[in-house]
C-alpha cells in the first residue's frame, strides 16, 4: 500500500487511538485536576499524533523530519509520566495503565525506527 498521507502511517493510527483512549479515561479524573493533570495528559497524548503528521509533511528535509519525530517521542514519554501520576493518585487502574504504557513503549520504538532511517520516508 502506498502511503499518501500521515493518516496512512501505522504509527499515526496507533498514536491517534491512544490519544482517544487517554481522553476517554481522563473524563473520570476529579474536577480539581482539570487544569493540571487532565489538560496535560490530553495535550501530550494528542501532540504525539500532531508531531507525526508534521514530520510526515517535512519528510523531504531529514533534519526537520527527525526533529518532529523526536518531539513526538518526547510527548509519548511525557504521557507515560502523566499516566504514572494518575495511577499514583488513584485515578486510574494500574492494569489499564500498564497496558497503555506498553502500547506507548511500542509506539516509541516505531518512532525511533523512523528516526534511524529518515531516507526511507523521503519522497
Amino acid at each position: 500500500m502506498k502511503i499518501r498521507s500521515h493518516k496512512d502511517l501505522i504509527v499515526f493510527k496507533c498514536s491517534f487511538e491512544l490519544a482517544l483512549q487517554i481522553h476517554q479515561l481522563s473524563k473520570s479524573f476529579p474536577p480539581e485536576e482539570k487544569f493540571s493533570l487532565t489538560d496535560q495528559i490530553r495535550r501530550s497524548s494528542r501532540s504525539v499524533s500532531t508531531n507525526i503528521a508534521e514530520a510526515f509533511r517535512k519528510r523531504r528535509y531529514p533534519k526537520s523530519f527527525i526533529s518532529k519525530l523526536s518531539d513526538s517521542e518526547g510527548e509519548a514519554a511525557e504521557t507515560q509520566v502523566w499516566l504514572s501520576f494518575a495511577v499514583a493518585f488513584g485515578y486510574l487502574d494500574e492494569k489499564i495503565t500498564q497496558e497503555l504504557d506498553e502500547k506507548y513503549e511500542q509506539l516509541e520504538r516505531q518512532i525511533i525506527t523512523m528516526i534511524m532511517s529518515p531516507e526511507k520516508w523521503s519522497t
